[in-house]
């Protein structure tokens, strides 16, 4: 990674503060080199960290020299928060235990997580969406148990990936058309941005690309092993996770369409609790997606060992909760049926009835407050104020990007001013990040993450490029994802303090802009810039634009995990 310094002035610093920009090249294997013979890269264990900052009389911090060494290969996939090893600890109760559950303080790594023995570089998009190197993602066990529905096949050194599914054996762009069919608004730019719930290898994610929609495709660190990690390495949007006892890390009235493909997800148990986190999640006018049991039980319930009745019974209870949520049948055809979540007012209103179940949600909880958060047994209703939130009130893609959205005006100092101030900002910087990275818009960078960005200003300005970005917003911030989601940009919630829902070596490029500045008193930032480690590939580049106060320090640190660094001004250049 490389990393760039440059000069602007920093909010709440003095008027003469510098911020500089650090542009880190992860050069764990120098030279595209990845040697499997451990004396090749380990080195000396220096890894203590007591006091290794102070601050000097010229006001920067300091950080005295640390070389981290590499952890043992079986950490090769390591997942902090979402690690098998720890499983056991946790409750059975609607598998909670595939949740987040972050290692406490004393029980971090301090280390460089290695790739598996034989790592190649990632294959380039958009081959990469066909095919990936076995070595690269080396489970045989998703490959033995479901080769049947021509998910994945293994042929010599690679894996490839015909697009097939549960529901979709024979392709996943047969039936994507159908599904278009059924839900034109897929076609026109109305629908933009998605959620795959049980995404499998994300073949359903990486189909709609083509169609011009972003989906985020979940799955949990399960059985199968490495579902979120073959979609990062076939370049298709992913991020762990799994609807259980915590809301999704999304605002409300989000996504413009979700899907489950046969994803074993429980719906009518629990009193429907996580249709009621779908709900909450897909904005007004929004789509769910279903197929699979009990979706056409009358010709398929041969085949899911059962009877007839119980998958009529099943339909009835799903289709009786989906109405007691506002949702309503929108289409079905063969294995597929799609509901639409209702913008009419009058139907929440029917909620408030005290004897409605599910209830309506009071104001206790925010309807976005989604770290951490449990998800409660009620109906979050849409918020009569908004206008321009249900999806048929926003311009259809590519026009909504640019467009200022009105939940810009619930962040504190949000408008439309200083939302188009921010948009025209980053296409001015991203000319001044394409002089300084050339590889940005080539094929050696496909998948990008913003790590604390406001608006989704940086991912604007690359959307024209064959890349997609990952939008974190910091759970401790201003809570500015709604207005991400309103311009077609997908994102999730996360405190940098812990580790991110991915696997190790799942993006090519990392931004990070101020954000020692404004969480350092939280977050230490060699834990964070270890994260970072982890998640980048090899060769991948970090950009951090900082204060000159943490400059130094950061620059530190990045040399002790082998990083390559330089320091550059901003496009200011002042």
């Amino acid at each position: 990674m490389e990393n760039h310094f440059h000069p602007i002035k920093v909010p709440g610093q003095s008027p003469m503060a510098i911020l500089f920009f650090v542009l880190c090249g992860f050069s764990f294997y120098l030279g595209g080199i990845f040697c499997s013979e451990k004396e090749k890269y380990v080195t000396d264990d220096i890894t203590e960290a007591v006091d290794t900052t102070q601050e000097m009389a010229t006001g920067t911090l300091q950080t005295k020299a640390v070389t981290f060494p590499v952890c043992s290969i079986e950490y090769q996939d390591y997942t902090p928060c979402t690690d098998p090893r720890r499983w056991k600890k946790y409750s059975l109760h609607r598998l909670s235990f595939l949740e987040r559950h972050c290692p406490p303080v004393f029980e971090r790594k301090e280390c460089l997580v290695p790739p598996p023995d034989g790592y190649k570089l990632p294959i380039r998009w958009p081959k990469s969406r066909d095919e990936c190197w076995y070595r690269n993602v080396p489970y045989d066990w998703i490959n033995k148990q479901k080769s049947n529905q021509h998910w994945l096949r293994k042929e010599g050194e690679k894996f490839f990936f015909p697009g097939g599914g549960t529901m979709f054996p024979n392709g996943v762009s047969a039936y994507v058309d159908l599904m278009q069919d059924l839900i034109p608004g897929i076609k026109d730019g109305t629908i933009r941005t998605a959620i795959d719930t049980g995404c499998g290898v994300a073949s359903w994610g990486g189909d709609l690309l083509d169609r011009g929609i972003l989906t985020v495709s979940l799955a949990p660190r399960d059985n199968h092993e490495a579902q979120v990690q073959f979609a990062l390495e076939r370049g298709i949007p992913a991020i762990l996770g799994i609807i259980s006892t915590q809301r999704l890390p999304f605002p409300s009235n989000s996504f413009d369409m979700a899907h489950c493909s046969r994803c074993l997800i429980p719906w009518t148990e629990f009193g429907g609790i996580y249709l009621l986190e779908v709900h909450r999640i897909l904005r007004p006018g929004g789509f769910w997606v279903l197929s699979g049991p009990p979706v056409n039980y009358e010709h398929r319930w041969r085949g899911w060992n059962t009877t007839i009745e119980d998958q009529r019974s099943d339909y009835e209870k799903l289709q009786e909760l989906l109405t007691s949520m506002c949702f309503k049948l929108y289409n079905k055809k063969d294995d597929i049926a799609v509901w639409q979540k209702l913008s009419d007012n009058s139907c929440y209103k029917k909620l408030e009835n005290p004897d409605s179940y599910p209830p309506k949600c009071d104001d206790g909880t925010e309807p976005d407050s989604a770290w951490y958060t449990p998800i409660r047994p009620c109906v979050v209703s849409p918020n009569p104020k908004y206008k321009k939130v249900a999806l048929k009130s926003l311009p259809k893609w590519p026009q909504r990007l640019h467009a200022a959205p009105e939940r810009v005006s619930d962040v504190r100092g949000g408008s439309d001013g200083a939302f188009n101030h921010d948009d025209s900002k980053w296409k001015t910087r991203m000319k001044h990040y394409n002089k300084l990275i050339p590889a940005i818009g080539t094929d050696k960078i496909r998948n990008v993450m913003d790590m604390n960005t406001l608006y989704g200003g940086f991912a604007a300005a690359l959307t024209d490029y064959p890349l997609w970005v990952m939008n974190v917003v910091s759970s401790y911030a201003a809570n500015t994802l709604p207005v991400v989601y309103d311009r077609g940009l997908i994102g999730t919630y996360h405190d940098w303090c812990e580790a991110f829902s991915t696997y190790p070596r799942t993006y090519d490029l990392l931004h990070l802009d101020g954000f020692f500045t404004a969480e350092s008193h939280r977050c230490e930032a060699k834990y964070v810039l270890l994260e970072m480690d982890r998640i980048l590939r090899p060769n991948g580049y970090a950009i951090i634009r900082e204060s000159s106060y943490f400059v130094d320090s950061i620059a530190t640190i990045a040399k002790g995990m082998r990083w390559g660094c330089r320091k550059e001004d901003t496009e200011y250049r002042f």
